[in-house]
């Protein structure tokens, strides 16, 4: 069944190439509370209570609440790159087990768990100089862009508590068929699919400007 394989947050707080960073999460065996984390400047950056977001200009916020990994992704970088990654080690919150990550449609909502946690996709994520200075290999924001199997972020929708082990039901899924994949090769290698992604309202909205934008440039 889908879960949760294990619930991550940041381990201690490090200063990254843009000040501070919590990037570092590791797994915790408590449940940790989830909620909206308001606007991503003022609000409370993550959306994982004891969590927390350095550089609140690109990251955190409600559209950006919970990051989501799958474990079945990192045990292909695993092969590839010949290194442990451990749940976490890519910046998520969710390492998950048996979601098709990459394939999630905007605006999919999952029941996270028994305590009414309801989560929907909004975006990829896209990868940044703390990603590549954490990892410490040469290239990775390139690797890594390439491979396009970025992870997804979600909003809250109701909030609840989390746990490792929790299981992760789909209960809403939009028709658009407008996928995390698809939008990140949009976003960064494939502009020609920018049109596609607009028909997706879910869609984060600094996502559908920037859309907007380049097709109106």
């Amino acid at each position: 069944m889908p879960n949760v394989l294990s619930v991550n947050i940041a381990h201690h707080y490090s200063d990254g190439p843009s000040g501070q960073t919590g990037f570092d999460k590791r797994p915790t065996t408590e449940p940790v509370a989830v909620r909206a984390p308001g606007h991503r400047r003022t609000g409370l950056g993550s959306g994982l209570a004891g969590d927390l977001i350095g550089n609140r200009k690109y990251h955190g916020g409600d559209d950006q609440a919970v990051y989501a990994y799958a474990r079945e992704d990192l045990d292909g970088w695993e092969t590839q790159l010949k290194r442990t990654l451990s749940p976490g080690m890519f910046g998520e919150n969710f390492t998950t087990v048996g979601i098709d990550v990459t394939g999630a449609v905007i605006g999919e909502r999952w029941a996270v768990g028994s305590d009414g946690l309801v989560l929907e996709v909004s975006r990829p994520r896209t990868p940044c100089r703390t990603f590549t200075q954490f990892l410490g290999i040469r290239g990775w924001m390139n690797t890594f862009t390439r491979a396009a199997k970025p992870g997804a972020y979600l909003r809250v929708i109701t909030a609840g508590s989390v746990r490792a082990s929790d299981p992760v039901t789909i209960i809403e899924r939009p028709d658009h068929g407008i996928t995390i994949g698809h939008v990140f090769r949009a976003i960064m290698t494939e502009p020609e699919l920018l049109p596609d992604i607009l028909v997706a309202d879910a869609l984060a909205a600094e996502i559908q400007r920037r859309a907007r934008r380049r097709l109106a440039g």
